[in-house]
């Protein structure tokens, strides 16, 4: 057996197509009409077509799941999601414990996204603020050799 992606039911499957391409910049790779599925490898499929394939009424804004994004230049998406009027925020930007940065929001059928700053940019802005690797490491609570790859050492090695 094999994962091969997640796929969520949608209202509006143009609605939900123009929202993550916007919003996430995911872009349509198959289209095979009531199902789609996007760059990162999840699909969209339209919440008829889900009902009647599990004989069930689906269910919208549960909270309990979400798709989890990362982006290279955290500040400049946030900047971007600043001149959405529609985005709906879970919650706006916070900066997690181990110091990676992350902002929840809905899509339109509620659905959670959420977008967390690149673990290999939070290392370099470790990096850039004076930080060695093992105060980082310690920082973030994780083995040195992550963060070693994280700035691009150590995969020769298969770390």
């Amino acid at each position: 057996m094999k994962y091969q992606s997640v796929l969520i039911a949608v209202s509006d499957l143009e609605k939900s197509k123009e929202f993550y391409g916007r919003v996430c910049g995911s872009e349509v790779i198959l289209d095979f009409g009531a199902n789609v599925t996007l760059t990162g490898g999840f699909s969209l499929q339209t919440v008829e077509t889900w009902q009647d394939f599990i004989g069930k009424k689906a269910c919208f804004g549960g909270n309990n799941a979400e798709l989890y994004f990362e982006e290279d230049d955290f500040d400049a998406f946030v900047a971007k999601l600043a001149a959405f009027d529609d985005v709906h925020y879970v919650h706006p930007v916070m900066e997690y414990g181990w110091g990676q940065r992350a902002v929840r929001l809905y899509d339109p059928d509620d659905h959670i996204i959420e977008i967390g700053e690149a673990m290999t940019t939070v290392v370099a802005r470790f990096i850039d603020s004076g930080l060695s690797v093992e105060d980082i490491a310690g920082r973030m609570d994780v083995p040195v050799a992550y963060v070693r790859n994280c700035l691009g050492e150590g995969k020769e090695h298969g770390i």
